[in-house]
């Protein structure tokens, strides 16, 4: 691997980073990229290509995430969607609908005694949205391919 490919997967893995830690500030395309040190266009496709998703479907993924750890802790519907950073409970619901397959309101309202008792470790993998780890595999497969 050429050293500027290495330097340009280790930007990415800072912005990837950056997602990971603050997925509940306002995060934007541009604002990922100047981190990576890119124009947006060229980190969105970088970022697509190293990480099988867009950056934003990333982030997304990580908020539902910390979401459906919140839903099972009691927290409300609304809560839970300000508390990641999401600022509209319609598209925070239909988003967490796509990913999960059922409402957040189902979720929170659903037993999750089996997660209470892995150790967190465990229970993220687990919990994971539905379509997070396909669709990565998926993408990577046709990355793969070309």
């Amino acid at each position: 691997m050429d050293p500027h490919e290495l330097d340009t997967l280790v930007r990415l893995r800072q912005a990837r980073d950056l997602i990971d830690r603050a997925y509940a500030r306002p995060l934007d395309v541009p604002t990922m990229a100047r981190h990576a040190l890119m124009s947006p266009a060229h980190f969105s496709r970088r970022f697509r290509a190293a990480y099988g998703e867009t950056p934003y479907s990333y982030l997304m993924t990580r908020r539902i995430e910390r979401a459906m750890a919140l839903l099972r802790a009691g927290t409300s519907v609304t809560d839970a969607c300000m508390e990641v950073g999401c600022t509209s409970l319609g598209s925070f619901s239909s988003r967490f609908s796509e990913l999960v397959g059922e409402s957040p309101s189902a979720y929170r309202a659903r037993r999750h005694e089996a997660v209470a008792a892995m150790p967190p470790c465990l229970a993220k993998v687990h919990t994971r949205p539905a379509r997070d780890i396909p669709s990565r595999i998926r993408e990577a497969g046709r990355g793969a391919a070309a």
